[in-house]
């Protein structure tokens, strides 16, 4: 399994226990009650959406976590196209322990695959075009690493991990410091000082800091709530000599005509967090 860059089994298991910890706390007394310690049963994932699917992989781990001897008999991968109707997976095993788990996979899928879903639906409205659509940072706290790999699974790309992996100058770190000129020299000053390299993108706001931003050379120059006008004039004005990114209140509606500004990226925030979760279900299957 391709895991991205910023996934790791240490992160996937520190997850995965401190989820248990939240769900199951001192037991799963429902299952425990009600079902035998020995019963044996079967379980399918069911599709009750159309879209994409995302998080077989990650359900997968978690089964195998809390109880290895569980098997999964999986029909579609991450990334499918699926409808309303489909099998995902079977997994079979111990009833208890697929009990247990039902929640904590479906919440991961559901959610994942509501915005591998949304970023599908957005790449394919910039088909095309030279665009490509970004995340952002606008994530659930400690899932992150999920929701980007959901937007990943969609066909969309990931902007920054998080702070450390990129500098971005935004609006207020340009007011606080003074001006782009010397909030992008004290960057790479600092950057020189401590070894570290990373690109630089600013925030800019209007076409005299499109200018000023460019006579700094950065490595990526965003242009924020732009109107498409002055988009067309800032990418024409940028001429290809460094990468640049719309950003600000992207909506469906609007990404088309963004993209055909020939802006290299748009970043949505929307992609993560205003993805509608996606109807799946996990249903005893009968003997």
């Amino acid at each position: 399994m391709n895991l991205p860059p910023y996934i790791t089994q240490e992160k996937l298991q520190f997850f995965i226990r401190q989820a248990f910890l939240e769900d199951v706390g001192d037991g799963d007394h429902s299952t425990l009650a009600s079902v035998p310690y020995d019963a044996i049963q079967e379980a399918e994932l069911k599709v009750k959406d159309n879209g994409i699917i995302a998080g077989i992989e990650l359900a997968k781990i978690i089964f195998d976590t809390f109880d290895p001897s569980l098997k999964i008999e999986q029909y579609i991968n991450d990334g499918d196209k699926v409808q309303f109707g489909d099998v995902a997976f079977k997994v079979k095993g111990s009833s208890q322990s697929i009990l247990t788990c039902e929640r904590l996979a479906l919440n991961c899928m559901q959610r994942m695959s509501g915005i591998a879903t949304y970023a599908h639906e957005m790449m394919e409205l910039v088909s095309g075009t030279n665009a490509k659509i970004l995340d952002t940072r606008k994530t659930t706290p400690n899932f992150r690493m999920f929701e980007k790999w959901a937007v990943k699974i969609g066909g969309a790309e990931n902007h920054r991990f998080g702070l450390y992996d990129m500098v971005m100058l935004k609006d207020n770190h340009v007011d606080f410091c003074g001006n782009i000129t010397k909030a992008v020299a004290q960057t790479k000053d600092y950057l020189e000082k401590h070894h570290l390299h990373l690109k630089i993108e600013v925030e800019t706001r209007n076409m005299d800091e499109v200018k000023e931003a460019l006579e700094a050379n950065v490595d990526f120059i965003m242009l924020d709530n732009f109107d498409l006008e002055t988009m067309k004039e800032a990418v024409q004005y940028i001429n290809g000599q460094v990468k640049t990114e719309a950003s600000g209140g992207i909506t469906k509606e609007s990404v088309r005509a963004i993209a055909e500004t020939g802006v290299d990226f748009i970043s949505s925030g929307a992609i993560i967090h205003s993805a509608p979760n996606f109807d799946l279900s996990l249903k005893a299957v009968k003997a």
